[in-house]
This record gives C-alpha cells, structure tokens and sequence, in this order.
C-alpha cells in the first residue's frame, strides 16, 4: 500500500480533493430540505455567488473597470432611457441562482458611483473605548450616526423622531430581540404570547423558538389567538414577504406592538406619512443595501423600555460596534446630501426607485406569459417625499405557483432557482419569497428561466 501511494503525485491528490470537494457542494446544492428551516439553508449558494463576484473585480484592470461602471452610469441614473436587457442573449450556464435570502446586492453599482464620498479613515486608536456617548440613554450609540438618523428621517419624512428614544443595535434582528426583553418581565406566572398575522416574516417564528425564552412564546397567526392575556404583536410594514401594508389586527387590552419599517423607504413604497408608535426598528440593510454592517436603530417613546432595550445589547454583545456606526453614518449622510443637493451620483431613493421598477415590470411581463404564476396586485397612494403617486414595489416578491404545482419552491429549485416556501411564513407550499435585490446578472437570468417555463 505505501509503494502505491508513493506513485501518487500532489497533483493527484489536488485533482482527488477538488472532485470530492465538488461532489459536495452539488450535494448540498440539491438537498431535500427539512421541515425546519435552518440558517444553513437561507445562505445556501450566497458564498459562491460572493467570490465569483470578488473574483471578477479582482481580475478586472483599473481601466476596464472604469469603462464598465461608466456605461453602467448611464444606464443606472437615467433607467427610462436605457434600453431594457434583452433575456434572450443572456447566457444561462446552469448554475444555481439563490433568490432565498434578501441580500441587496442590488445596490453595489449606485455605491460604486458615490467613491471615495463614503470612505471612512479610521485611525488606530480611534473608537477603542466601550462608551460612546456615557449622558446618552443609549451609552454606546455614536453621536454622529444619531444626528444622521435623524436628518434622513426629517427629509424622507417616514417616521417621528421628536421625543424619541433611539437605541441602536447590530442590525434589527438584535433590536427585536431586545424589544421582546423591554416588554416582557421576569417573574410573570407564564411567557407572554408573541403573534403576527400571516404571512408573516419567518425569522420572527425562528428567534422567539431559538431563545427558548421563558419571558415569552410564538403563538403565530393572530387568528389562533383569543386569549385574554397580555401579548406581543409584531407589525411589518410593508410587509415581509407579501409587501402591503399592515396594521395591529388584536387591538385587545394589554397588548404591546413592535412595528418593524426596515421597507417604509420611498423605492419600496409610497411615503404616505410619519410613523408614530411606541418601538419602531429601521435597519441599513434594506435602506441602503448595506448588511453587512450590521447596524439597526429603533426609534422608542417610552424611557423605561429604551433602557430595557439598551440593557438587553450591554448583556448580549456589551454594546455596539463604534467603526460600523461612524460608517453608517456616512453612508447616511451621502443619501441625505444626494436627496437635497444636485449630488453627480443622482438622488438615492430615485435611482433605487427606478431600478426595482424595471426589476418589476420585467416579472410581471414574465408572470403574465407563462401563465403558471401570479403575484400581487398593490393599491397606489401619494407620496409625500416624490410628490407622485405609485404603488408599491416591494423588496420581495410574493409568488404563487397555479395550476397542478403544488410545491412552488421545489418547482423552482428544479430549475436551479431557490427561493423560500410559504410555508415557513405559516401559509401555502404554492406561495415562495423572491428576493428582488440581488445582483443584475442573477436577476435577469431568473427572469430568462421562468420565460422559459412556457415551454
């Protein structure tokens, strides 16, 4: 055995750990997935997608890179005149498209625009305390990041912020939980029950179950809810996954509410007026396109809950990160400068606002040709920040599967596009979650797929 492997060169045994290596990966591309819905699954396929894409600004020279950003310029800051991508020429190499996760993508090219207007020089011994601000509510929230939350507030005009409380946090997966904790109370003789009307946002379902918590428990769809006890209801508007508008739906004595706004911004949907409720949570992720700076901010009436809030961060990750705040508070102050001033990237929120535009008439159009699909229909309303009256175009689109298709993910997934089933938003195998927000090249090849379903 050992004057056999001696035969065996290092290029062997890299050409034998790349193929095991591959075997592997399309097993897990292709895996039948569990009942419960895991992490692992929501990301699966994003890494590759991520280094192909770092791989091809790597290998691309500094000069074809921008020729490439300038003819995307023109296309990118005036989309009624560009001409709409032709699917039929796009090539469709087989390989798996994961539409499951919500990643913004999308907004790379704007942000390649913007340059060195949103770098951020951060000097070695800068932010190294744990305090940020110790008069503050909220000692770890950076002063600047504060002041542009609100500045963007007051120009988009989405929600109050006089009298308000903001506590800030790794993202609003942190701020929910944080805002569960403000609201409950340790000693009570049973968990308060946590509800959301269906379809409802799955992550939801997945962190009270992860936490185990003894403050409080999922009930789920408010229509399995008649108690008359306390409880918890969780507002998304507009809506993750389906994309309306929502409203409390128990409006019972004792109930506590958290509106999640992470998509009332004006390319998603009409500025109708302010929010004002007691927790309201905003993140960069879906304002921006930034996820991964992991940077949230609630907006809080109530002092007490705000300290709660504040509290919960301090024992679970002893604040927040100061480098992502300042960062985030640049690229908050780009999109505040590109709304009020003639900004050579173009207004944020209108270039965002025509880019999901094209992405939804081109499914729409894909829909009403295959005839295998619907989507939702959305009422328009003014908008108070455009001055002009559309409908909206949410970050995700809700998709039914018709006819003898009953199960619309693994439908997809045979045509190596992933997607999220209804089912873990409490509703139908026929329904799935798309992701509007990813990259181009994966958008409008998912679109040339679905095309060819007629067929």
């Amino acid at each position: 055995m050992g004057k056999g492997l001696e035969k065996w060169s290092v290029r062997h045994l890299l050409m034998v750990s790349v193929a095991l290596n591959v075997w592997l990966v399309l097993k897990l591309m292709y895996y039948e997935r569990l009942d419960n819905f895991t992490t692992e699954q929501i990301f699966h396929g994003f890494c590759a997608e991520e280094k192909k894409a770092h791989k091809q600004m790597s290998l691309t020279t500094s000069s074809s890179m921008a020729v490439a950003v300038a003819e995307k310029a023109v296309n990118f800051f005036n989309p009624s005149s560009a001409s709409p991508t032709n699917i039929n020429h796009i090539d469709d190499d087989g390989r798996v498209i994961n539409l499951d996760h919500g990643d913004p993508t999308m907004y790379e090219s704007y942000w390649q625009q913007a340059g060195d207007k949103t770098t951020v020089l951060i000097p070695g011994w800068q932010s190294m305390s744990y305090f940020s601000d110790v008069k503050n509510l909220c000692w770890f929230l950076e002063p600047e990041f504060a002041k542009e939350v609100i500045r963007l507030h007051k120009i988009v005009r989405n929600a109050v912020t006089e009298n308000r409380y903001i506590v800030v946090g790794t993202g609003s997966t942190q701020l929910f939980q944080a805002a569960l904790y403000a609201l409950t109370s340790p000693g009570g003789t049973q968990p308060i029950s946590v509800v959301s009307a269906t379809p409802y946002y799955s992550f939801y379902r997945q962190v009270v179950e992860y936490m185990k918590s003894g403050l409080y428990k999922w009930v789920g769809d408010v229509s399995n809810f008649d108690k008359d006890e306390p409880y918890i209801e969780l507002i998304t508007s507009p809506n993750n996954p389906d994309g309306f508008t929502r409203h409390p739906i128990v409006n019972r004595s004792g109930g506590m509410l958290i509106h999640d706004f992470a998509y009332y911004w004006p390319q998603y949907t009409p500025i109708t007026s302010p929010a004002d409720h007691d927790i309201m949570l905003f993140t960069v992720s879906k304002s921006t396109g930034h996820a991964g700076m992991r940077i949230g901010w609630a907006l809080v009436k109530d002092e007490e809950v705000a300290k709660r809030m504040t509290k919960f961060i301090e024992l679970n990750s002893i604040g927040v990160s100061k480098d992502s705040q300042l960062r985030a508070a640049k690229i908050l102050q780009a999109v505040s400068d590109s709304c009020e001033h003639n900004s050579d990237t173009g207004n944020f929120f209108e270039i965002s606002y025509n880019h999901i535009a094209r992405r939804w008439k081109q499914l729409r159009k894909a829909v009403e040709e295959t005839g295998m699909f619907s989507t939702p229909e959305f009422p328009t309303a003014f908008c108070k920040y455009t001055n002009q009256t559309f409908s909206t175009q949410p970050a995700f689109a809700w998709l039914k599967c018709e006819e003898h298709i009953e199960d619309c993910e693994g439908f997809l997934r045979s045509h190596n596009v992933l997607t999220r089933s209804g089912v873990h938003f409490g509703m139908s195998p026929k329904y799935v979650r798309i992701s509007m927000l990813d990259r181009d090249s994966n958008y409008d090849l998912f679109i040339k797929r679905l095309l060819a379903m007629r067929s």
